[in-house]
C-alpha cells in the first residue's frame, strides 16, 4: 500500500514528459505514415513560446493558423531518412485523444526501406526530462526505442 501512495505521490510532483512516434511504411500504398502523439498541454505551450502566439489546440479560433503551426514545428523537430534519403512528410491534420493530440503525416511513395534514421527532439525545449519513444514498423517487422533529452537520434536496419 506504502508503494502505491509513494507511486502517485511522485507522479503528481514529478510529471512524466513523453511523446510516442509511429512510423509505418505501408505496404499497399508505398508510403511512410507517421503519427505523433503529444501530451496537447505540453505543445500548446511549445507553440505559444515558438511562435509568439496564444495557442488554443482543443478548440482553435482559426483552425488552419493551428494546423499551420503544428504542421511546421513537427518537421522541424522530426527529420525522417528511409535508405539515405530525406522524406517529405505532407501534414494530414490532428486529433484530440483524451489529453493527447495525435498528429498525422504521410511521405512520398517509396517501394522499400533497408533503413530509417529518425531524429526526433519534439518538445526538448521544453522539459530536459523529455522522452520520445519511437515505434517503426517495415515489412512487419517493429523495432522500438527511446530517446532521453539530449539523445536525440536513432537508426533502424531491415
Amino acid at each position: 500500500m506504502l508503494q502505491l501512495i509513494l507511486f502517485f505521490w511522485l507522479n503528481i510532483f514529478h510529471p512524466f514528459y513523453v511523446s510516442v512516434t509511429e512510423i509505418d511504411h505501408n505496404q499497399k500504398t508505398k508510403t511512410v505514415q507517421v503519427s505523433v502523439r503529444v501530451f496537447f498541454d505540453d505543445f500548446e505551450n511549445a507553440l505559444d513560446k515558438r511562435y509568439k502566439t496564444s495557442i488554443n489546440i482543443l478548440k482553435p479560433k482559426d483552425r488552419k493558423q493551428v494546423d499551420g503551426l503544428i504542421s511546421d514545428y513537427i518537421k522541424s523537430h522530426l527529420q525522417i531518412k528511409a535508405n539515405n534519403k530525406s522524406l517529405t512528410l505532407k501534414y494530414l491534420g490532428y486529433q484530440i485523444e483524451e489529453d493527447a493530440a495525435w498528429c498525422y503525416f504521410e511521405s512520398e511513395k517509396i517501394e522499400s526501406i533497408e533503413k530509417l534514421e529518425i531524429q526526433n527532439d519534439i518538445l526538448f525545449e521544453q522539459h530536459d526530462s523529455q522522452i520520445n519513444m519511437i515505434h517503426a514498423t517495415v515489412n512487419g517487422k517493429r523495432k522500438s526505442t527511446k530517446l532521453d533529452n539530449p539523445e536525440k537520434s536513432v537508426a533502424f536496419s531491415y
